[in-house]
């Protein structure tokens, strides 16, 4: 088995002006077949970030419209969740959102654009809510968690609260929503039980 600092092809990564998430890219094998690439690799991970994750449970999301929007959710402890998201099939639009106290970002959000041809998956620590809008029909999307759902450590925001000014570029349409998304918090009244660690 090769070890973290021997290994070929390492991931590329990109961080953002948001300490934490952070943008991983794998190698794609492209050929007359088609294409292949790792969707995940514990040591090139580890090489990438530094540490190696417990991952759970893998989530397997279908949307079958454009502009389906699935957020913004987070899990709150004992069932917290850091999450990374990939894109199976298709192209979104994915978010991330600080809601960590004392941290110089709070509020704040990167969004990043994920396909099905890519080869890009995006890290997002503990601490932020998280969704995403898809820009394609017949949309997949793969995520690996930390923590297996808790009903009731979860936790949805209202993905267009004005307190968060979160461009999702949805076209002329208004985004397909979950009953559970059309009627979440505003973010004003959430009370976030993460915090910057010392």
């Amino acid at each position: 088995i090769s070890s973290p600092t021997s290994l070929r092809n390492p991931m590329k990564t990109e961080i953002f002006h948001i300490d934490g998430p952070v943008l991983l890219t794998a190698t794609v094998h492209r050929d007359r077949r088609g294409a292949f690439s790792e969707s995940y690799n514990a040591a090139r991970f580890h090489e990438a970030l530094g540490f190696t994750p417990d991952f759970v449970q893998d989530n397997l999301s279908v949307s079958e419209d454009t502009g389906t929007l699935r957020g913004l959710h987070l899990q709150t402890p004992p069932a917290a969740q850091a999450k990374l998201v990939s894109c199976v099939k298709g192209e979104i639009l994915d978010i991330a959102v600080d809601v960590r106290k004392g941290s110089s970002t709070y509020g704040e959000h990167i969004s990043v654009s994920l396909s099905g041809h890519d080869g890009q998956s995006l890290w997002i620590p503990e601490g932020f809510l998280h969704g995403f809008i898809t820009r394609t029909p017949a949309t997949i999307i793969s995520y690996k968690v930390t923590a297996h759902y808790s009903r009731d450590c979860d936790v949805s925001v209202m993905w267009n609260d004005p307190d968060l000014a979160i461009d999702w570029e949805p076209g002329k349409t208004a985004p397909i929503l979950s009953n559970k998304d059309a009627n979440a918090l505003k973010f004003s009244t959430f009370e976030t039980p993460f915090a910057v660690a010392s």
